[in-house]
């Protein structure tokens, strides 16, 4: 439904790239480590919200203002840019890592994503992605058995 959308907010480039899986468990007040690699690229400030495949995205400031930018260019007249707008920005949280590296996730937040012990956190190019263990080994597993067809499919984007 928002694959048009979702393609053009990603169009920007970043001057650093995450990536990577890291295994980390959240404990009962919402807080999570944020693995040492990723922390320099995120910055002192970063934002937090909901992403799709029921996981979230975590965002430096300057990529998090691009996307910003280019959300505010979407025409407030298609329903798809009003809903994609108000899923994105609603679960928008800033967050700031403590002395031990974590960081506090609300919990409507986690309750989206299904946080609540074991975790995996991931780099994605501009991004990082929290996911609950469980999830992320259903969806690597799914889409492992169509790697093949998706490299197919972006091959019209030059991959």
């Amino acid at each position: 439904m928002w694959g048009n959308v979702v393609t053009w907010l990603y169009e920007s480039g970043a001057d650093y790239m995450f990536m990577g899986e890291f295994q980390h468990n959240i404990d009962t007040k919402g807080r999570i480590i944020v693995p040492a690699k990723f922390r320099e690229g995120l910055g002192d400030n970063f934002v937090v919200t909901r992403g799709l495949d029921k996981c979230l995205f975590a965002y430096p400031m300057d990529e998090w203002k691009a996307l910003e930018e280019k959300l505010k260019k979407l025409p407030l007249t298609k329903k798809d840019a009003r809903a994609f707008t108000r899923f994105f920005f609603s679960g928008a949280v800033e967050c700031e890592v403590d002395k031990q590296g974590r960081i506090n996730i609300p919990q409507p937040l986690r309750s989206y994503a299904a946080l609540s012990k074991e975790c995996v956190v991931i780099g994605v190019s501009n991004r990082i992605e929290f996911w609950a263990s469980e999830n992320w080994e259903d969806y690597f597993s799914d889409s492992e058995e169509s790697f093949s067809e998706i490299a197919e499919n972006l091959m019209d984007f030059d991959i």
